[in-house]
């Protein structure tokens, strides 16, 4: 079975122009242990764009490097992006302890060789599932991404992992009575 991922579309709110970057520097290492998410937003990006909070617009992408989200996999800043509105991120290519803890939180992630060259801060973005294609929709250029697994669009398409292995489950118990109630039938008759 083939998830169904509505397209991703909106600005690139932010480039990162450095690779390795290191995500709690988008909130401030000194601001990791915020809850208040609230508190969190405001000071999200403070360092790089003063007005990032109150200009990122929801739906809106963050642009990124190679090796976008190395560290350690603190989940704070892009808590923050989150709530904030940003939508997904395009890299040219992701830390992977990063990139398995966001698509299991249902964070669209997208590796994308070549998007930080093609892609202005504020152009519009399209993740075109179905095609495999970022789509500048500025400048008309067009970038084939990575494909996901079945196993991460499934978990995108059910919102995290959680609610994936919900459905997942149900679904095999679904099946297996289908089968019980079949066979128990077949010997009764």
């Amino acid at each position: 079975m083939s998830a169904s991922l509505p397209n991703l579309e909106g600005r690139a709110a932010w480039i990162f122009t450095e690779d390795d970057y290191d995500i709690d520097l988008i909130v401030g290492i000194k601001n990791i242990k915020i809850t208040d998410i609230h508190e969190l937003a405001a000071v999200t990006m403070t360092s790089y764009d003063p007005q990032f909070a109150a200009s990122v617009q929801k739906g809106d992408l963050l642009v990124g490097g190679h090796n976008f989200g190395y560290g350690h996999p603190h989940y704070p800043a892009m808590r923050a992006m989150r709530h904030l509105g940003v939508a997904g991120v395009i890299a040219e290519s992701f830390s992977p302890g990063f990139f398995r803890g966001e698509i299991s939180m249902g964070f669209p992630l997208v590796t994308c060789p070549g998007i930080r060259a093609a892609t202005a801060r504020w152009q519009r973005l399209r993740v075109d599932w179905a095609l495999g294609r970022v789509i500048n929709l500025d400048t008309g250029a067009e970038l084939p991404f990575e494909p996901l697994s079945s196993v991460e669009r499934g978990t995108l398409a059910a919102g995290g992992f959680v609610p994936y292995l919900k459905a997942r489950l149900a679904r095999e118990a679904a099946q297996k009575a289908a089968a019980d109630a079949a066979a128990t039938g077949a010997t009764a008759g």
